[in-house]
């Protein structure tokens, strides 16, 4: 609960950290940027330090035993989780559909609203997501543990990060999330390049087409084919990352070396999951929040000529006082208070859309995908656990060595 109500205040845009970023907008898209990157790295200091007290107050009383019931705790709401999560892309779609069918302006105005409130709800969803993550790789590491160092029950089981070994796991695993969000954004970025470099083209061949009088229908199944060629192919090495990484490290180093290589990616991989899926959803709702206020100063200034006094007060910072001073208050006309107004409102709108694009991967890719990382890297390495343990080179390497003194 502590994680949702966080999430919304730092991804809502009826709370401050995301009306800071509008604010930020009025100065170009680099502020914008730089303190949506701040908003997302603030935003990890509350989640973390409920997880942390949920571990601690686990393993206080029952050991990885409650660690492993406080995980399945917060999957026991998952229908909850899964419902919120859906919202945002339903409703983000409801617009494009309205949009889309030409429906009346004041319809898709509504849809954006939902958006809006679509984007706070996934935020929370993949907040849920990364914290039950958390417990959940932490309960397979205990495994992991288990399973390659206990030979009775009464056997402590311990990971030195004092050597060597395990130490360097621990920042090989703390690295993991960073090359694997860089694939992924990576991914996204190739696949956006190419789908543009091919609407731009088809779009030329279009014009082609009408000036010669011949029909033209835009080829939408390129774009298909595109982003699904995309998600498919340029997946395989982040794949191989995640599954190939745990067992490298163990069948090479032995299982202290995957121990510390599964600790440091749920450490780093929670901080990194929470800050990108917040700063994303926080420019989302930037970009939906300039566009609400450029459609109310449309409206306001079909209303100038009656309501002048009120309009310029409620605009003083895009109405200069210094220009009015110089050409004297009657030469500012109703169309250049508009025309300035709306120029201004543009400009903030295209800082709010550049942030909009850079969260983009990151509160829809690469955030939600270090949930995979997590787990899935822990559940492989749990599976392979007494092989790993068993047929290591460091092993094997150890043993040659004493044979040989």
């Amino acid at each position: 609960m502590v994680i949702g109500f966080v999430t919304e205040y730092y991804t809502s845009n009826a709370y401050g950290p995301t009306l800071n970023l509008v604010d930020s907008c009025k100065m170009g898209p680099a502020p914008n940027i730089i303190q949506g990157l701040a908003l997302g790295y603030l935003s990890c200091i509350v989640p973390i330090l409920c997880i942390a007290a949920t571990i601690g107050y686990a393993f206080t009383y029952c050991g990885m035993y409650g660690i492993a019931l406080a995980a399945l705790g917060m999957l026991g709401s998952l229908p909850v989780a899964l419902t919120i999560d859906g919202y945002g892309p339903i409703s983000d779609n409801a617009g494009g559909v309205a949009e889309m069918s030409g429906l009346p302006p004041h319809i898709r105005e509504l849809t954006d609203a939902l958006d809006a409130a679509g984007n706070t709800t996934a935020a929370v969803g993949k907040g849920f997501a990364i914290g039950s993550a958390c417990l959940v790789g932490l309960a397979l590491f205990g495994a992991f543990i288990t399973r390659t160092q206990a030979e009775s029950s009464s056997e402590k089981m311990s990971v030195d990060i004092l050597k060597p070994v395990p130490f360097c796991g621990l920042l090989i695993g703390a690295m993991l999330p960073y090359a694997f969000s860089a694939m992924t954004m990576k991914a996204v970025g190739d696949a956006a390049f190419a789908m543009m470099y091919h609407i731009i083209k088809d779009y030329k061949h279009g014009q082609e087409e009408k000036a010669e009088g011949r029909p033209y229908n835009p080829d939408y199944e390129g774009c298909i084919k595109i982003s699904t060629d995309a998600s498919l192919r340029m997946m395989i090495a982040p794949g191989a990352l995640v599954l190939g990484s745990p067992l490298l490290a163990g069948f090479t180093f032995g299982p202290d070396a995957t121990a510390g290589l599964l600790a440091g990616a749920i450490v780093s991989g929670v901080q990194v999951a929470i800050s990108a899926s917040n700063t994303g959803g926080a420019w989302d709702n930037c970009k939906k929040e300039i566009e609400k206020q450029r459609a109310q100063a449309q409206k306001d200034f079909k209303e100038y000529d009656t309501h002048e006094a009120d309009i310029k007060a409620r605009y003083a910072d895009i109405i200069n006082p210094d220009t009015e001073k110089a050409f004297g208050a009657d030469a500012i006309t109703r169309s250049w208070v508009q025309t300035h107004a709306e120029v201004t409102m543009k400009e903030r709108k295209v800082a709010a859309v550049v942030g909009d694009t850079v969260g983009d991967p990151l509160k829809d890719t690469s955030g939600p995908a270090i949930n995979i990382l997590i787990k899935l890297s822990a559940i492989t390495s749990l599976v392979f656990g007494s092989y790993i343990k068993k047929y290591n080179l460091a092993k094997a390497w150890s043993a040659s060595s004493t044979a040989a003194t």
